[in-house]
């Protein structure tokens, strides 16, 4: 039988190529360092910037640095089991987290883990942490209000759902309690919020939890922890993750919003991991690209237009700045970056008033966009008076004796002050918002003691949700004030005052 070389040549090239096929080849590099949350490794020619690396012991990382003879890479987990001289493996992936339903109402880690000692998650579907926000092209002018619930922020600070607004302040002066409130107002909008605390006690983030759940917020709330004492790189990548289980919803049409608390953290995380992987340190010790660590975050925050399903993303990161120093660093980096501030005062806050809220310095950027009709007819004016009230107010510190009208406009302030005033964990709906600021601001607090206000507020909500429920129910429907509706709203305080308050 004559052999056919030709053939059996075919036949042999086709196993080659067959067994080529099966045989899966992954790039394995060595580990020649590694200590605080970072490694050197040797090897690994074909590693991409951003790529996920498998460490022995199953710890995940992620390429850093490019270079010239070694990689920099960070440890995503406990890096105190992996040794000099272990094998690392690229896996070709980018870094992704676990979205979708199976996230929600649960405390995750940046990973995606659970750590509410709740069941695992199981997630069909992944996202990437870092990507492109969405260009000009796909976005829409922000125009819908998010209601904070908060009397303050909604009349003269509005935040629009798609917008970035920045609370700063110094520490302990309110700061989680405003986007606390601003997450419990969301019950029943439909819109899906997500918490990530970045560097905090894990008993003050377990507070947090537990407030959510007694006002049934944790239903549509995600809480992404990288605690105090977990490593750099999870607190340096906690935002991201919250920001791509956020964007999964938006993608499907939803509203949702993103609390960063704080973002201080997160830059110093950053800052603690460039000085370890030998990156040039720029303004106080902080790397050069400091800006883009905040900016590529806050820019994922958007409304997408109507071809893209018209979801948005709302961000409030929150900044602690120190002796109330809005001028450092990353402070004016994030304000440069995001559609206004609030910003809290701690001698506001020691005062008495609360939320701290400097009404001075704070702004929003979409301003009366983001409001409703009746809101923005009545806030107008409720700015003018406080900011003539704040200069009056140092004027009359000196003993001089005032006349008449500016004793009035005074008296008006410090009732103004008062009404805006609001316990924590109490949002308030947008149509006694309203009722109560249209009191205020038409003079029918005028002739109200000062120590009585709030009772004032107390006694005219419970009119309105009684006697006055068709006036409420129309301006929750209609979300406008026209003449005949103030003239109902008129007659309802009129006969509460003459009826029910009693001086």
């Amino acid at each position: 039988m004559a052999i056919n070389v030709a053939e059996i040549t075919s036949v042999l090239k086709q196993e080659i190529a067959g067994f080529e096929q099966r045989l899966e080849v992954s790039e394995v590099g060595t580990v020649i360092e590694v200590g605080d949350g970072i490694a050197r490794i040797y090897g690994l020619r074909n590693a991409m910037a951003g790529e996920l690396l498998e460490f022995e012991g199953g710890v995940m990382g992620q390429v850093f640095n490019l270079d010239e003879d070694s990689i920099g890479a960070v440890i995503f987990g406990n890096y105190l089991g992996i040794e000099e001289g272990d094998n690392v493996k690229s896996t070709g992936r980018l870094l992704e987290v676990p979205v979708g339903d199976a996230v929600m109402g649960r405390v995750v880690t940046p990973l995606g883990q659970p750590v509410d000692g709740g069941p695992p998650i199981v997630s069909t579907e992944t996202r990437k942490l870092d990507i492109v926000a969405p260009g000009i092209a796909d976005r829409q002018p922000v125009k819908v209000p998010l209601q904070t619930g908060i009397k303050a922020i909604d009349s003269m600070i509005p935040i629009g759902r798609g917008q970035r607004e920045l609370i700063i302040g110094d520490r302990k002066t309110g700061k989680t309690a405003i986007a606390v409130d601003t997450i419990i107002a969301q019950k029943g909008q439909g819109v899906k919020c997500f918490y990530v605390a970045i560097g905090q006690k894990e008993s003050s983030v377990a507070g947090v939890v537990e407030i959510l759940k007694k006002n049934g917020a944790m239903e549509y709330t995600t809480v992404v922890l990288a605690g105090a004492a977990d490593p750099a790189p999870l607190q340096y990548i906690a935002p991201y993750a919250g920001c791509s289980m956020a964007e999964y919803f938006m993608w499907k049409g939803q509203d949702t919003l993103c609390v960063y608390d704080d973002l201080t953290k997160q830059a110093a995380a950053y800052r603690q991991l460039s000085l370890l992987l030998r990156r040039p340190p720029g303004r106080e010790a902080y790397p050069g690209d400091v800006f883009y660590l905040h900016s590529r975050l806050l820019e994922r925050a958007v409304k997408l237009s109507d071809e893209k399903g018209a979801g948005s993303l709302t961000a409030l990161p929150i900044i602690e700045t120190q002796e109330g120093e809005v001028s450092a660093y990353i402070p004016t980096n994030v304000i440069s970056i995001t559609d206004g501030q609030i910003y809290l005062e701690p001698d506001l806050f020691f005062a008495g008033v609360r939320p701290a809220i400097n009404v001075g310095i704070s702004v929003s950027r979409v301003g009366g966009n983001a409001q409703t009709k009746a809101m923005k007819k009545i806030a107008g004016s409720l700015r003018l008076d406080l900011a003539a009230y704040r200069e009056l107010e140092a004027f009359a510190q000196l003993g001089t004796e005032l006349d008449k009208a500016t004793q009035a406009q005074l008296d008006r302030g410090a009732r103004l002050v008062e009404l805006l005033k609001q316990p924590q964990y109490g949002p308030m709906p947008m149509e006694q918002e309203v009722a109560v600021i249209y009191a205020g601001t038409t003079g029918y607090v005028d002739d109200v003691p000062l120590n009585r206000v709030a009772e004032f507020q107390t006694e005219l909500l419970k009119f309105l949700a009684t006697g006055g429920a068709d006036v409420t129910r129309e301006l929750r429907e209609k979300k406008d004030m026209t003449p005949e509706f103030e003239a109902k709203l008129k007659a309802a305080l009129v006969d509460f005052k003459g009826k029910v308050w009693k001086k």
